[in-house]
């Protein structure tokens, strides 16, 4: 970065520098407070009317309220690194997290927008982030990256038809549209573990980092790509639910193998790895727990789809912005002992939420209180530690 771009920072809150600022931050306190709506929802203690009602919002918040913020701060944030170009920052920025928030308000509050209004706002985010992350990409023709811009368009896309589904304009079931976020969701994490794994691990511990195998890396995507074509179009082919589940089994192999040749044992002592490493365990088995529960059809998959989402989204999510919020204000890469506590609270509610209700349906009301409480700790955890350091310059001076 020039000088000149070091004046100019002076000028612009501390928050508003660079994508990872306010989206981890806000989507991590988000997380929280749509647990507490749903959790309070369910249990019959809120008696407001949210948008889609409880199961849409829980799904949907937790998805492109949350999900998607840490998704788009980090994609925001590393399009700098990839490019050399300056990322969205200053006044932008600050735009583009009002129109994120103003997103979460119409979800919680619909009767001051109406549907069709709320749903415009909310899925505009995705496109006017997709416009933000397109722009330096495109200018230096970085074809290796290009692939986020179609992504975050099919979340978008998704997002339009979740939309259209619960306002009874498309006859695709709310159920099928929000696995196949969820799997695009998983194969977006895959790409990037693949990514940065291998590196991280490597550089943490001081040993030689695992080349990726082209074939294992194309197979474990091309494999999750199957299963989110599979969701979408299952009901109209007719496609045999065998035929689903032993995709989900070829997948949670080949992410399996991956995942071994990672060596996710010599991470134990590094926090910031080991975390790293458990998230993508919870990937491999939760989708080999789906596909068995597809095979035995006698396990509730609303249940064991949360190995894959808490344990893998959630965990990933808090290691990554662990790691990201410290390594881009300039600080070491060594966390505050009680993200340790936070890491393993995610575990806790991933196996709680994942197999309690399943093993014992008469509490089930108890293992959700219980998983979203490890949840809340979690990511308080975060906000805490991490809120104050996001709202300061760098430690360098550096842009960011």
């Amino acid at each position: 970065m020039q000088i000149t771009d070091l004046t100019k920072e002076q000028n612009i809150a501390p928050f508003f520098r660079l994508g990872f600022r306010p989206f981890f931050t806000l989507g991590a306190f988000f997380s929280c407070l749509a647990l507490i709506v749903w959790v309070g929802v369910l249990s019959g203690s809120l008696h407001f009317e949210v948008y889609g009602g409880g199961y849409f919002y829980h799904i949907h918040e937790m998805v492109f309220g949350f999900v998607i913020a840490i998704v788009v701060g980090f994609l925001l944030t590393a399009v700098q690194n990839w490019t050399g170009i300056r990322s969205i920052n200053g006044k932008p920025l600050m735009w583009l997290v009002l129109l994120w928030f103003l997103g979460r308000l119409v979800m919680l509050m619909p009767s001051w927008f109406g549907a069709t209004l709320a749903a415009i706002i909310d899925v505009s985010f995705l496109l006017v982030a997709a416009i933000y992350l397109a722009i330096p990409i495109i200018k230096v023709k970085q074809t290796r990256n290009l692939f986020f811009i179609p992504m975050l368009l099919f979340f978008a896309l998704l997002n339009a038809l979740m939309h259209s589904s619960i306002q009874g304009y498309l006859v695709i079931s709310l159920k099928t549209l929000s696995y196949a976020v969820l799997l695009l969701i998983t194969l977006l994490m895959s790409i990037m573990a693949g990514r940065v794994t291998p590196m991280f691990t490597a550089n943490g511990t001081g040993t030689q980092k695992v080349a990726p195998l082209a074939w294992l890396e194309w197979s474990c995507t091309i494999s999750l790509l199957l299963l989110i074509v599979v969701h979408l179009t299952q009901a109209n082919l007719m496609i045999a639910n065998d035929i689903v589940a032993t995709l989900f089994v070829i997948s949670a192999a080949l992410q399996a193998i991956r995942w071994l040749r990672w060596r996710p044992w010599i991470t134990l002592s590094v926090p910031l790895l080991w975390s790293l490493h458990a998230s993508m365990f919870f990937v491999w088995f939760g989708l080999l727990t789906i596909g068995i529960g597809l095979f035995m059809q006698s396990v509730a998959l609303s249940h064991i789809w949360h190995l894959l989402t808490i344990g893998g989204m959630g965990g990933l999510i808090l290691a990554m912005i662990s790691r990201v919020s410290l390594g881009h204000t300039g600080q070491p890469l060594n966390p505050s002992k009680i993200m340790s506590l936070a890491f393993l609270l995610v575990i806790v509610a991933a196996l709680v939420r994942g197999f309690g209700p399943w093993l014992a349906p008469q509490l089930h009301m108890l293992f959700i209180n219980l998983s979203s409480l490890c949840w809340l700790i979690a990511f308080t955890i975060f906000v805490i530690k991490y809120a104050p350091t996001l709202m300061q310059p760098r430690k360098d001076g550096r842009p960011g």
